[in-house]
């Protein structure tokens, strides 16, 4: 039976081919896992599917810096020992390097969580999902984290045409420091982020008091937790402070950063939720019935991101999964029990039931002191950018045709089944 929200879901499948090199944490080799999942529990069937569009260096620069832009667009792994100086300017250091495709690589997530975006703007969809999206380290003129392009940041703005207010949440378990940084001193946007702090825990912000200035103050709402951090405590505090920032916030629309990082085992995390607790969020958060987009993040235990976002994507369809995962590409990932299921660690929690009431306290403190659904004087809206089509004619015949051009003009059965709901062959006619 077909979700009563209309639900819009961005893939493609070149996403997951990039290397960021051997021993880097970070695997786009993920989505293609989650994707797989996904296809074979049938959720497809409860979604319109699109790949994104290859989003132009114009979009963007609507946030980046167009020399960072630019740098990111020339730069290749054979070229970069002429760049030191950039190199270091830019951040492109060990935990953001260099490799083959890298500027393809952030031009599809960045264009999926636009035109999650866009279709939310219009009214073309209730729930927009984009599982390479949600990379939320990046800044305005350098990579950070893993990120090079701030996708979030960019499918904000493109809500902001539309909505008044927006409310950003994220539960990857690293400070959303990019996200909050970009809309600090505006309270059109609230951040709110659950995340890691202290131990020189990355990225090191995210504490208490960090709260917005200016106009924002009071508009970034950060939940600095410990190690360990369980379902039930994560939940119950993850309750109370949104349905508290809804109430008071009124946002037209919702950007929910899912980083699977927060789960137990993760190879970079130091939490403790199941991926029942995570899902719960997502769970909770469609139940406002807001126009809602929803990305990926973190998560470097890839067999347990695929399992979570699958699960996740469950939630948004309304379609409980079993447990047995069904035979799919990866199967033998997600052996010897393959189950969707993964067991929690046995670290401690130090998150003490005193130390959580005291961040309570001090949100709901805070929340009080905001402007009631702050008003904005909505101008015309800016226009959706027109992207250029490309002329055949002037295509030269000696050049390799890449995979997303290809893809133009045929249908990969790798990717999407069900031809009523393939949209691929739309996606130039989108807004």
């Amino acid at each position: 039976m077909r979700s009563k929200e209309k639900i819009s879901y961005f893939y493609d499948g070149d996403i997951g081919n990039v290397y960021f090199g051997p021993n880097h944490p970070m695997k786009p080799h993920r989505l293609c896992m989650t994707h797989s999942l996904v296809l074979s529990y049938g959720l497809h069937k409860k979604m319109e599917i699109f790949r994104p569009h290859k989003a132009y260096p114009v979009e963007l620069a609507q946030f980046h810096s167009a020399d960072y832009v630019e740098f990111l667009h020339r730069i290749t792994p054979h070229t970069q020992h002429l760049y030191d100086n950039e190199l270091s300017r830019y951040n492109l250091k060990e935990d953001c390097p260099v490799f083959e495709n890298m500027f393809e690589f952030c031009q599809i997530y960045a264009g999926g969580t636009i035109d999650a975006a866009r279709r939310l703007n219009h009214g073309l969809c209730d729930i927009a999902i984009n599982w390479a999206g949600g990379l939320h380290h990046a800044k305005k003129c350098e990579a950070s984290g893993f990120c090079y392009i701030n996708d979030l940041v960019l499918g904000i703005l493109e809500l902001l045409k539309y909505h008044a207010r927006v409310l950003y949440i994220d539960i990857d378990v690293h400070h959303g420091d990019g996200v909050e940084e970009a809309f600090y001193f505006t309270d059109r946007v609230m951040t709110v982020s659950f995340h890691k702090y202290g131990d020189m825990f990355f990225p090191g912000t995210g504490d208490l008091k960090d709260i917005g200035e200016r106009d924002g103050k009071y508009y970034a709402i950060n939940v600095p937790l410990k190690d360990g951090i369980d379902d039930t405590s994560f939940t119950r505090l993850f309750k109370s402070i949104i349905s508290k920032v809804v109430e008071l916030y009124l946002p037209g629309a919702i950007v929910l950063q899912c980083g699977a990082d927060s789960l137990a085992g993760d190879r970079l995390g130091c939490f403790n939720l199941s991926i029942e607790g995570h899902a719960e969020c997502v769970r909770f958060v469609k139940k406002f019935n807001i126009p809602l987009l929803v990305t990926g993040g973190g998560g470097y235990t890839k067999e347990n991101v695929a399992r979570c976002w699958t699960v996740e994507t469950g939630v948004l369809v309304d379609t409980p999964l079993r447990n047995e995962i069904p035979d799919n590409e990866y199967s033998e990932y997600f052996a010897p029990d393959y189950s969707l299921r993964i067991p929690n660690s046995s670290i401690e929690n130090l998150n003490s039931k005193s130390y959580l009431s005291q961040i309570k306290v001090q949100i709901m403190e805070r929340l009080r002191c905001i402007q009631h659904a702050p008003g904005v004087q909505m101008h015309e809206v800016p226009p959706d950018f027109l992207i250029p089509e490309s002329d055949e004619d002037e295509q030269n015949p000696d050049e390799r045709v890449n995979q997303h051009t290809e893809d133009k003009h045929i249908e990969r059965d790798d990717e999407y089944y069900d031809g009523d709901n393939d949209n691929d062959h739309n996606m130039d006619d989108a807004p």
